[in-house]
């Protein structure tokens, strides 16, 4: 999947992709609460024959813990349908250690299962002489585990993180993630961690091994994380806007970061998705809605920035004058309303 801007699908997706690699948070759940269309958008999606796996960087729960927390807010999971950050830890040290290995993990639940799946020996701290630390987000953590995760890394451990997002959503706005603790340990030591998460594609390259799926596409609401990744492992990739990255986000992200696809929400799934067209008078067009770029100043048709085909025509625009070598105007790119 090597093109740099978006795609068209003359069919809905659903009819196209055989696996939607799903991310959690800011695309199916928001805190403790679901967001709007996305239990039903999936059940169509399955009802439409295709696979769904939840692709997260929160390491954690364990994916039995994911699933119920899911269903209980009415978007149906089943343990085998989540892949977690704390797995795919697990599977980076398996690379490097063999089982029997001590691994002091700094997390939860998920990290600590992750690791004993593998083989490994849990410890609770640097005197026990851990080979690796694995660290990965859980509310609970203190300062005492960031410390003893320093002294195990000083002592010679290998640094393993699951995922360095920097912030965290939740019901009542954006927390400090596991970027920013692992951040922590990394500023006392020096260490630079290796990460399993995204945006590292192993994660989705799990997934669909698993699956066994031959044409998966990933469903994320972050292009730093979950485009990114879908780009990494050349996977092609849907941004639904109900969560961290914005419409104005996807017209300036850099091209390893685009999304080739682009939704209010999961129903972008169902969809077909009108590929942008360049006419003659330079007016990029998506079913009547256009764009273009002079001078590095972004213009839009008469009717304004509202509507997922304005982002689409505006994305068109400014990543074909951004590759030619003029980039736009940050400053001339406005808010793009898009209503559910």
């Amino acid at each position: 999947m090597t093109t740099t801007g978006l795609l068209g699908c003359e069919r809905p997706l659903a009819e196209v992709y055989d696996l939607a690699l799903v991310d959690l948070d800011g695309v199916a759940r928001r805190g403790d609460q679901p967001i709007e269309y996305a239990g039903e958008s999936l059940d169509q999606y399955r009802n439409a024959g295709q696979q769904v796996v939840f692709v997260t960087n929160n390491a954690a729960l364990a994916p039995e813990d994911v699933a119920a927390q899911l269903t209980g807010i009415g978007v149906q999971a089943a343990p085998d349908e989540v892949m977690t950050a704390a797995q795919a830890c697990g599977a980076l040290l398996r690379t490097q250690l063999e089982p029997g290995a001590k691994v002091l993990v700094i997390g939860g639940k998920g990290l600590v299962q992750a690791m004993e799946a593998e083989g490994f020996v849990v410890v609770t701290s640097a005197e026990d002489k851990p080979d690796a630390v694995a660290q990965g987000f859980a509310p609970h953590l203190a300062w005492k585990d960031l410390a003893e995760a320093a002294y195990a890394i000083e002592a010679g451990a290998l640094f393993a993180a699951s995922n360095l997002d920097k912030s965290l959503p939740t019901a009542r706005g954006y927390a400090p993630g596991n970027g920013a603790l692992v951040g922590a340990v990394q500023a006392a030591t020096g260490v630079t961690p290796q990460a399993s998460g995204k945006p590292s594609p192993a994660m989705y390259q799990l997934a669909v091994t698993r699956a066994g799926a031959t044409n998966p596409i990933v469903v994320g609401d972050r292009l730093d994380t979950d485009l990114g990744g879908a780009r990494a492992g050349g996977f092609p990739g849907l941004h639904v806007l109900t969560g961290v990255s914005s419409a104005r986000d996807d017209v300036l992200a850099d091209a390893a970061y685009r999304p080739h696809f682009i939704s209010a929400d999961l129903r972008g799934l169902l969809e077909p998705h009108p590929e942008p067209r360049l006419g003659n008078d330079g007016w990029w067009e998506v079913e009547g809605r256009r764009a273009r770029v002079t001078n590095g100043t972004l213009e839009l048709d008469d009717e304004g920035p509202t509507g997922i085909n304005s982002v689409r025509a505006a994305c068109a625009a400014a990543w074909a004058s951004t590759d030619a070598g003029h980039p736009v105007d940050p400053t001339t790119v406005p808010e793009i309303t898009v209503e559910a």
